[in-house]
């Protein structure tokens, strides 16, 4: 196993991401007793540079990051941690990520559209509306069911046409449709992955 390398204050970075979507919530400090912490608890726990002392996130808020896994990088100077994180608030902002700005370029080109469109899911299930599609969808669970059957047919046959655009704009609406049954039925993404990990074998 690849050895832990602490830096000359004692400390190592940690990258916090969400185990669903793989979102980047936060980058914080543990020192060697957090790491230990860690791995007995479950939890996330950090080391406060400003504070200069242990914490363990979440444990004033409730906003609590249960690990499912914690891994090393190749230098053995960076830990990564896939965490459930309780209420869906990393930041101390009050935002799902630390990593609410961008100052350069533009997000609408990479995966970041997941996690937000499974927030809008969710708050759509807990504040329905009558306006709303989605809330439509979630009341009419053959209408779901159906849509996801369209679309998937849909998106094969702009796998025959060849059109880039048009199988963008398919697949986009499976993956929403899909999404949308995810969230409606409760499905756990965890158990999805183990699937694909036994097909990746």
């Amino acid at each position: 196993m690849t050895e832990l390398r602490f830096d000359d204050k004692g400390l190592i970075t940690v990258v916090v991401q969400d185990y669903v979507t793989n979102e980047v919530l936060m980058v914080a400090w543990a020192n060697e007793e957090a790491v230990r912490l860690m791995k007995e608890t479950g939890y996330t726990h950090f080391w406060s540079r400003s504070r200069q002392k242990l914490w363990k996130k979440g444990e004033e808020s409730g906003h609590l990051q249960r690990i499912k896994s914690l891994q090393v990088d190749c230098d053995g100077d960076t830990l990564l941690a896939r965490v459930e994180q309780v209420g869906g608030i990393a930041c101390h902002l009050g935002n799902p990520s630390c990593f609410d700005e961008t100052i350069y370029g533009s997000m609408e080109e990479t995966m970041a559209i997941v996690p937000e469109l499974k927030r809008v899911l969710i708050d759509r299930l807990e504040n329905p509306s009558d306006e709303s599609y989605t809330c439509k969808l979630y009341n009419d669970e053959t209408r779901m069911c159906k849509k996801i059957i369209e679309e998937a047919g849909e998106f094969a046959l702009a796998i025959k046409d060849k059109e880039t655009d048009e199988m963008a704009w398919e697949l986009a609406d499976m993956i929403y449709h899909t999404m949308v049954a995810i969230e409606k039925t409760g499905l756990p993404m965890s158990e999805v992955y183990r699937k694909l990990w036994e097909r990746a074998q």
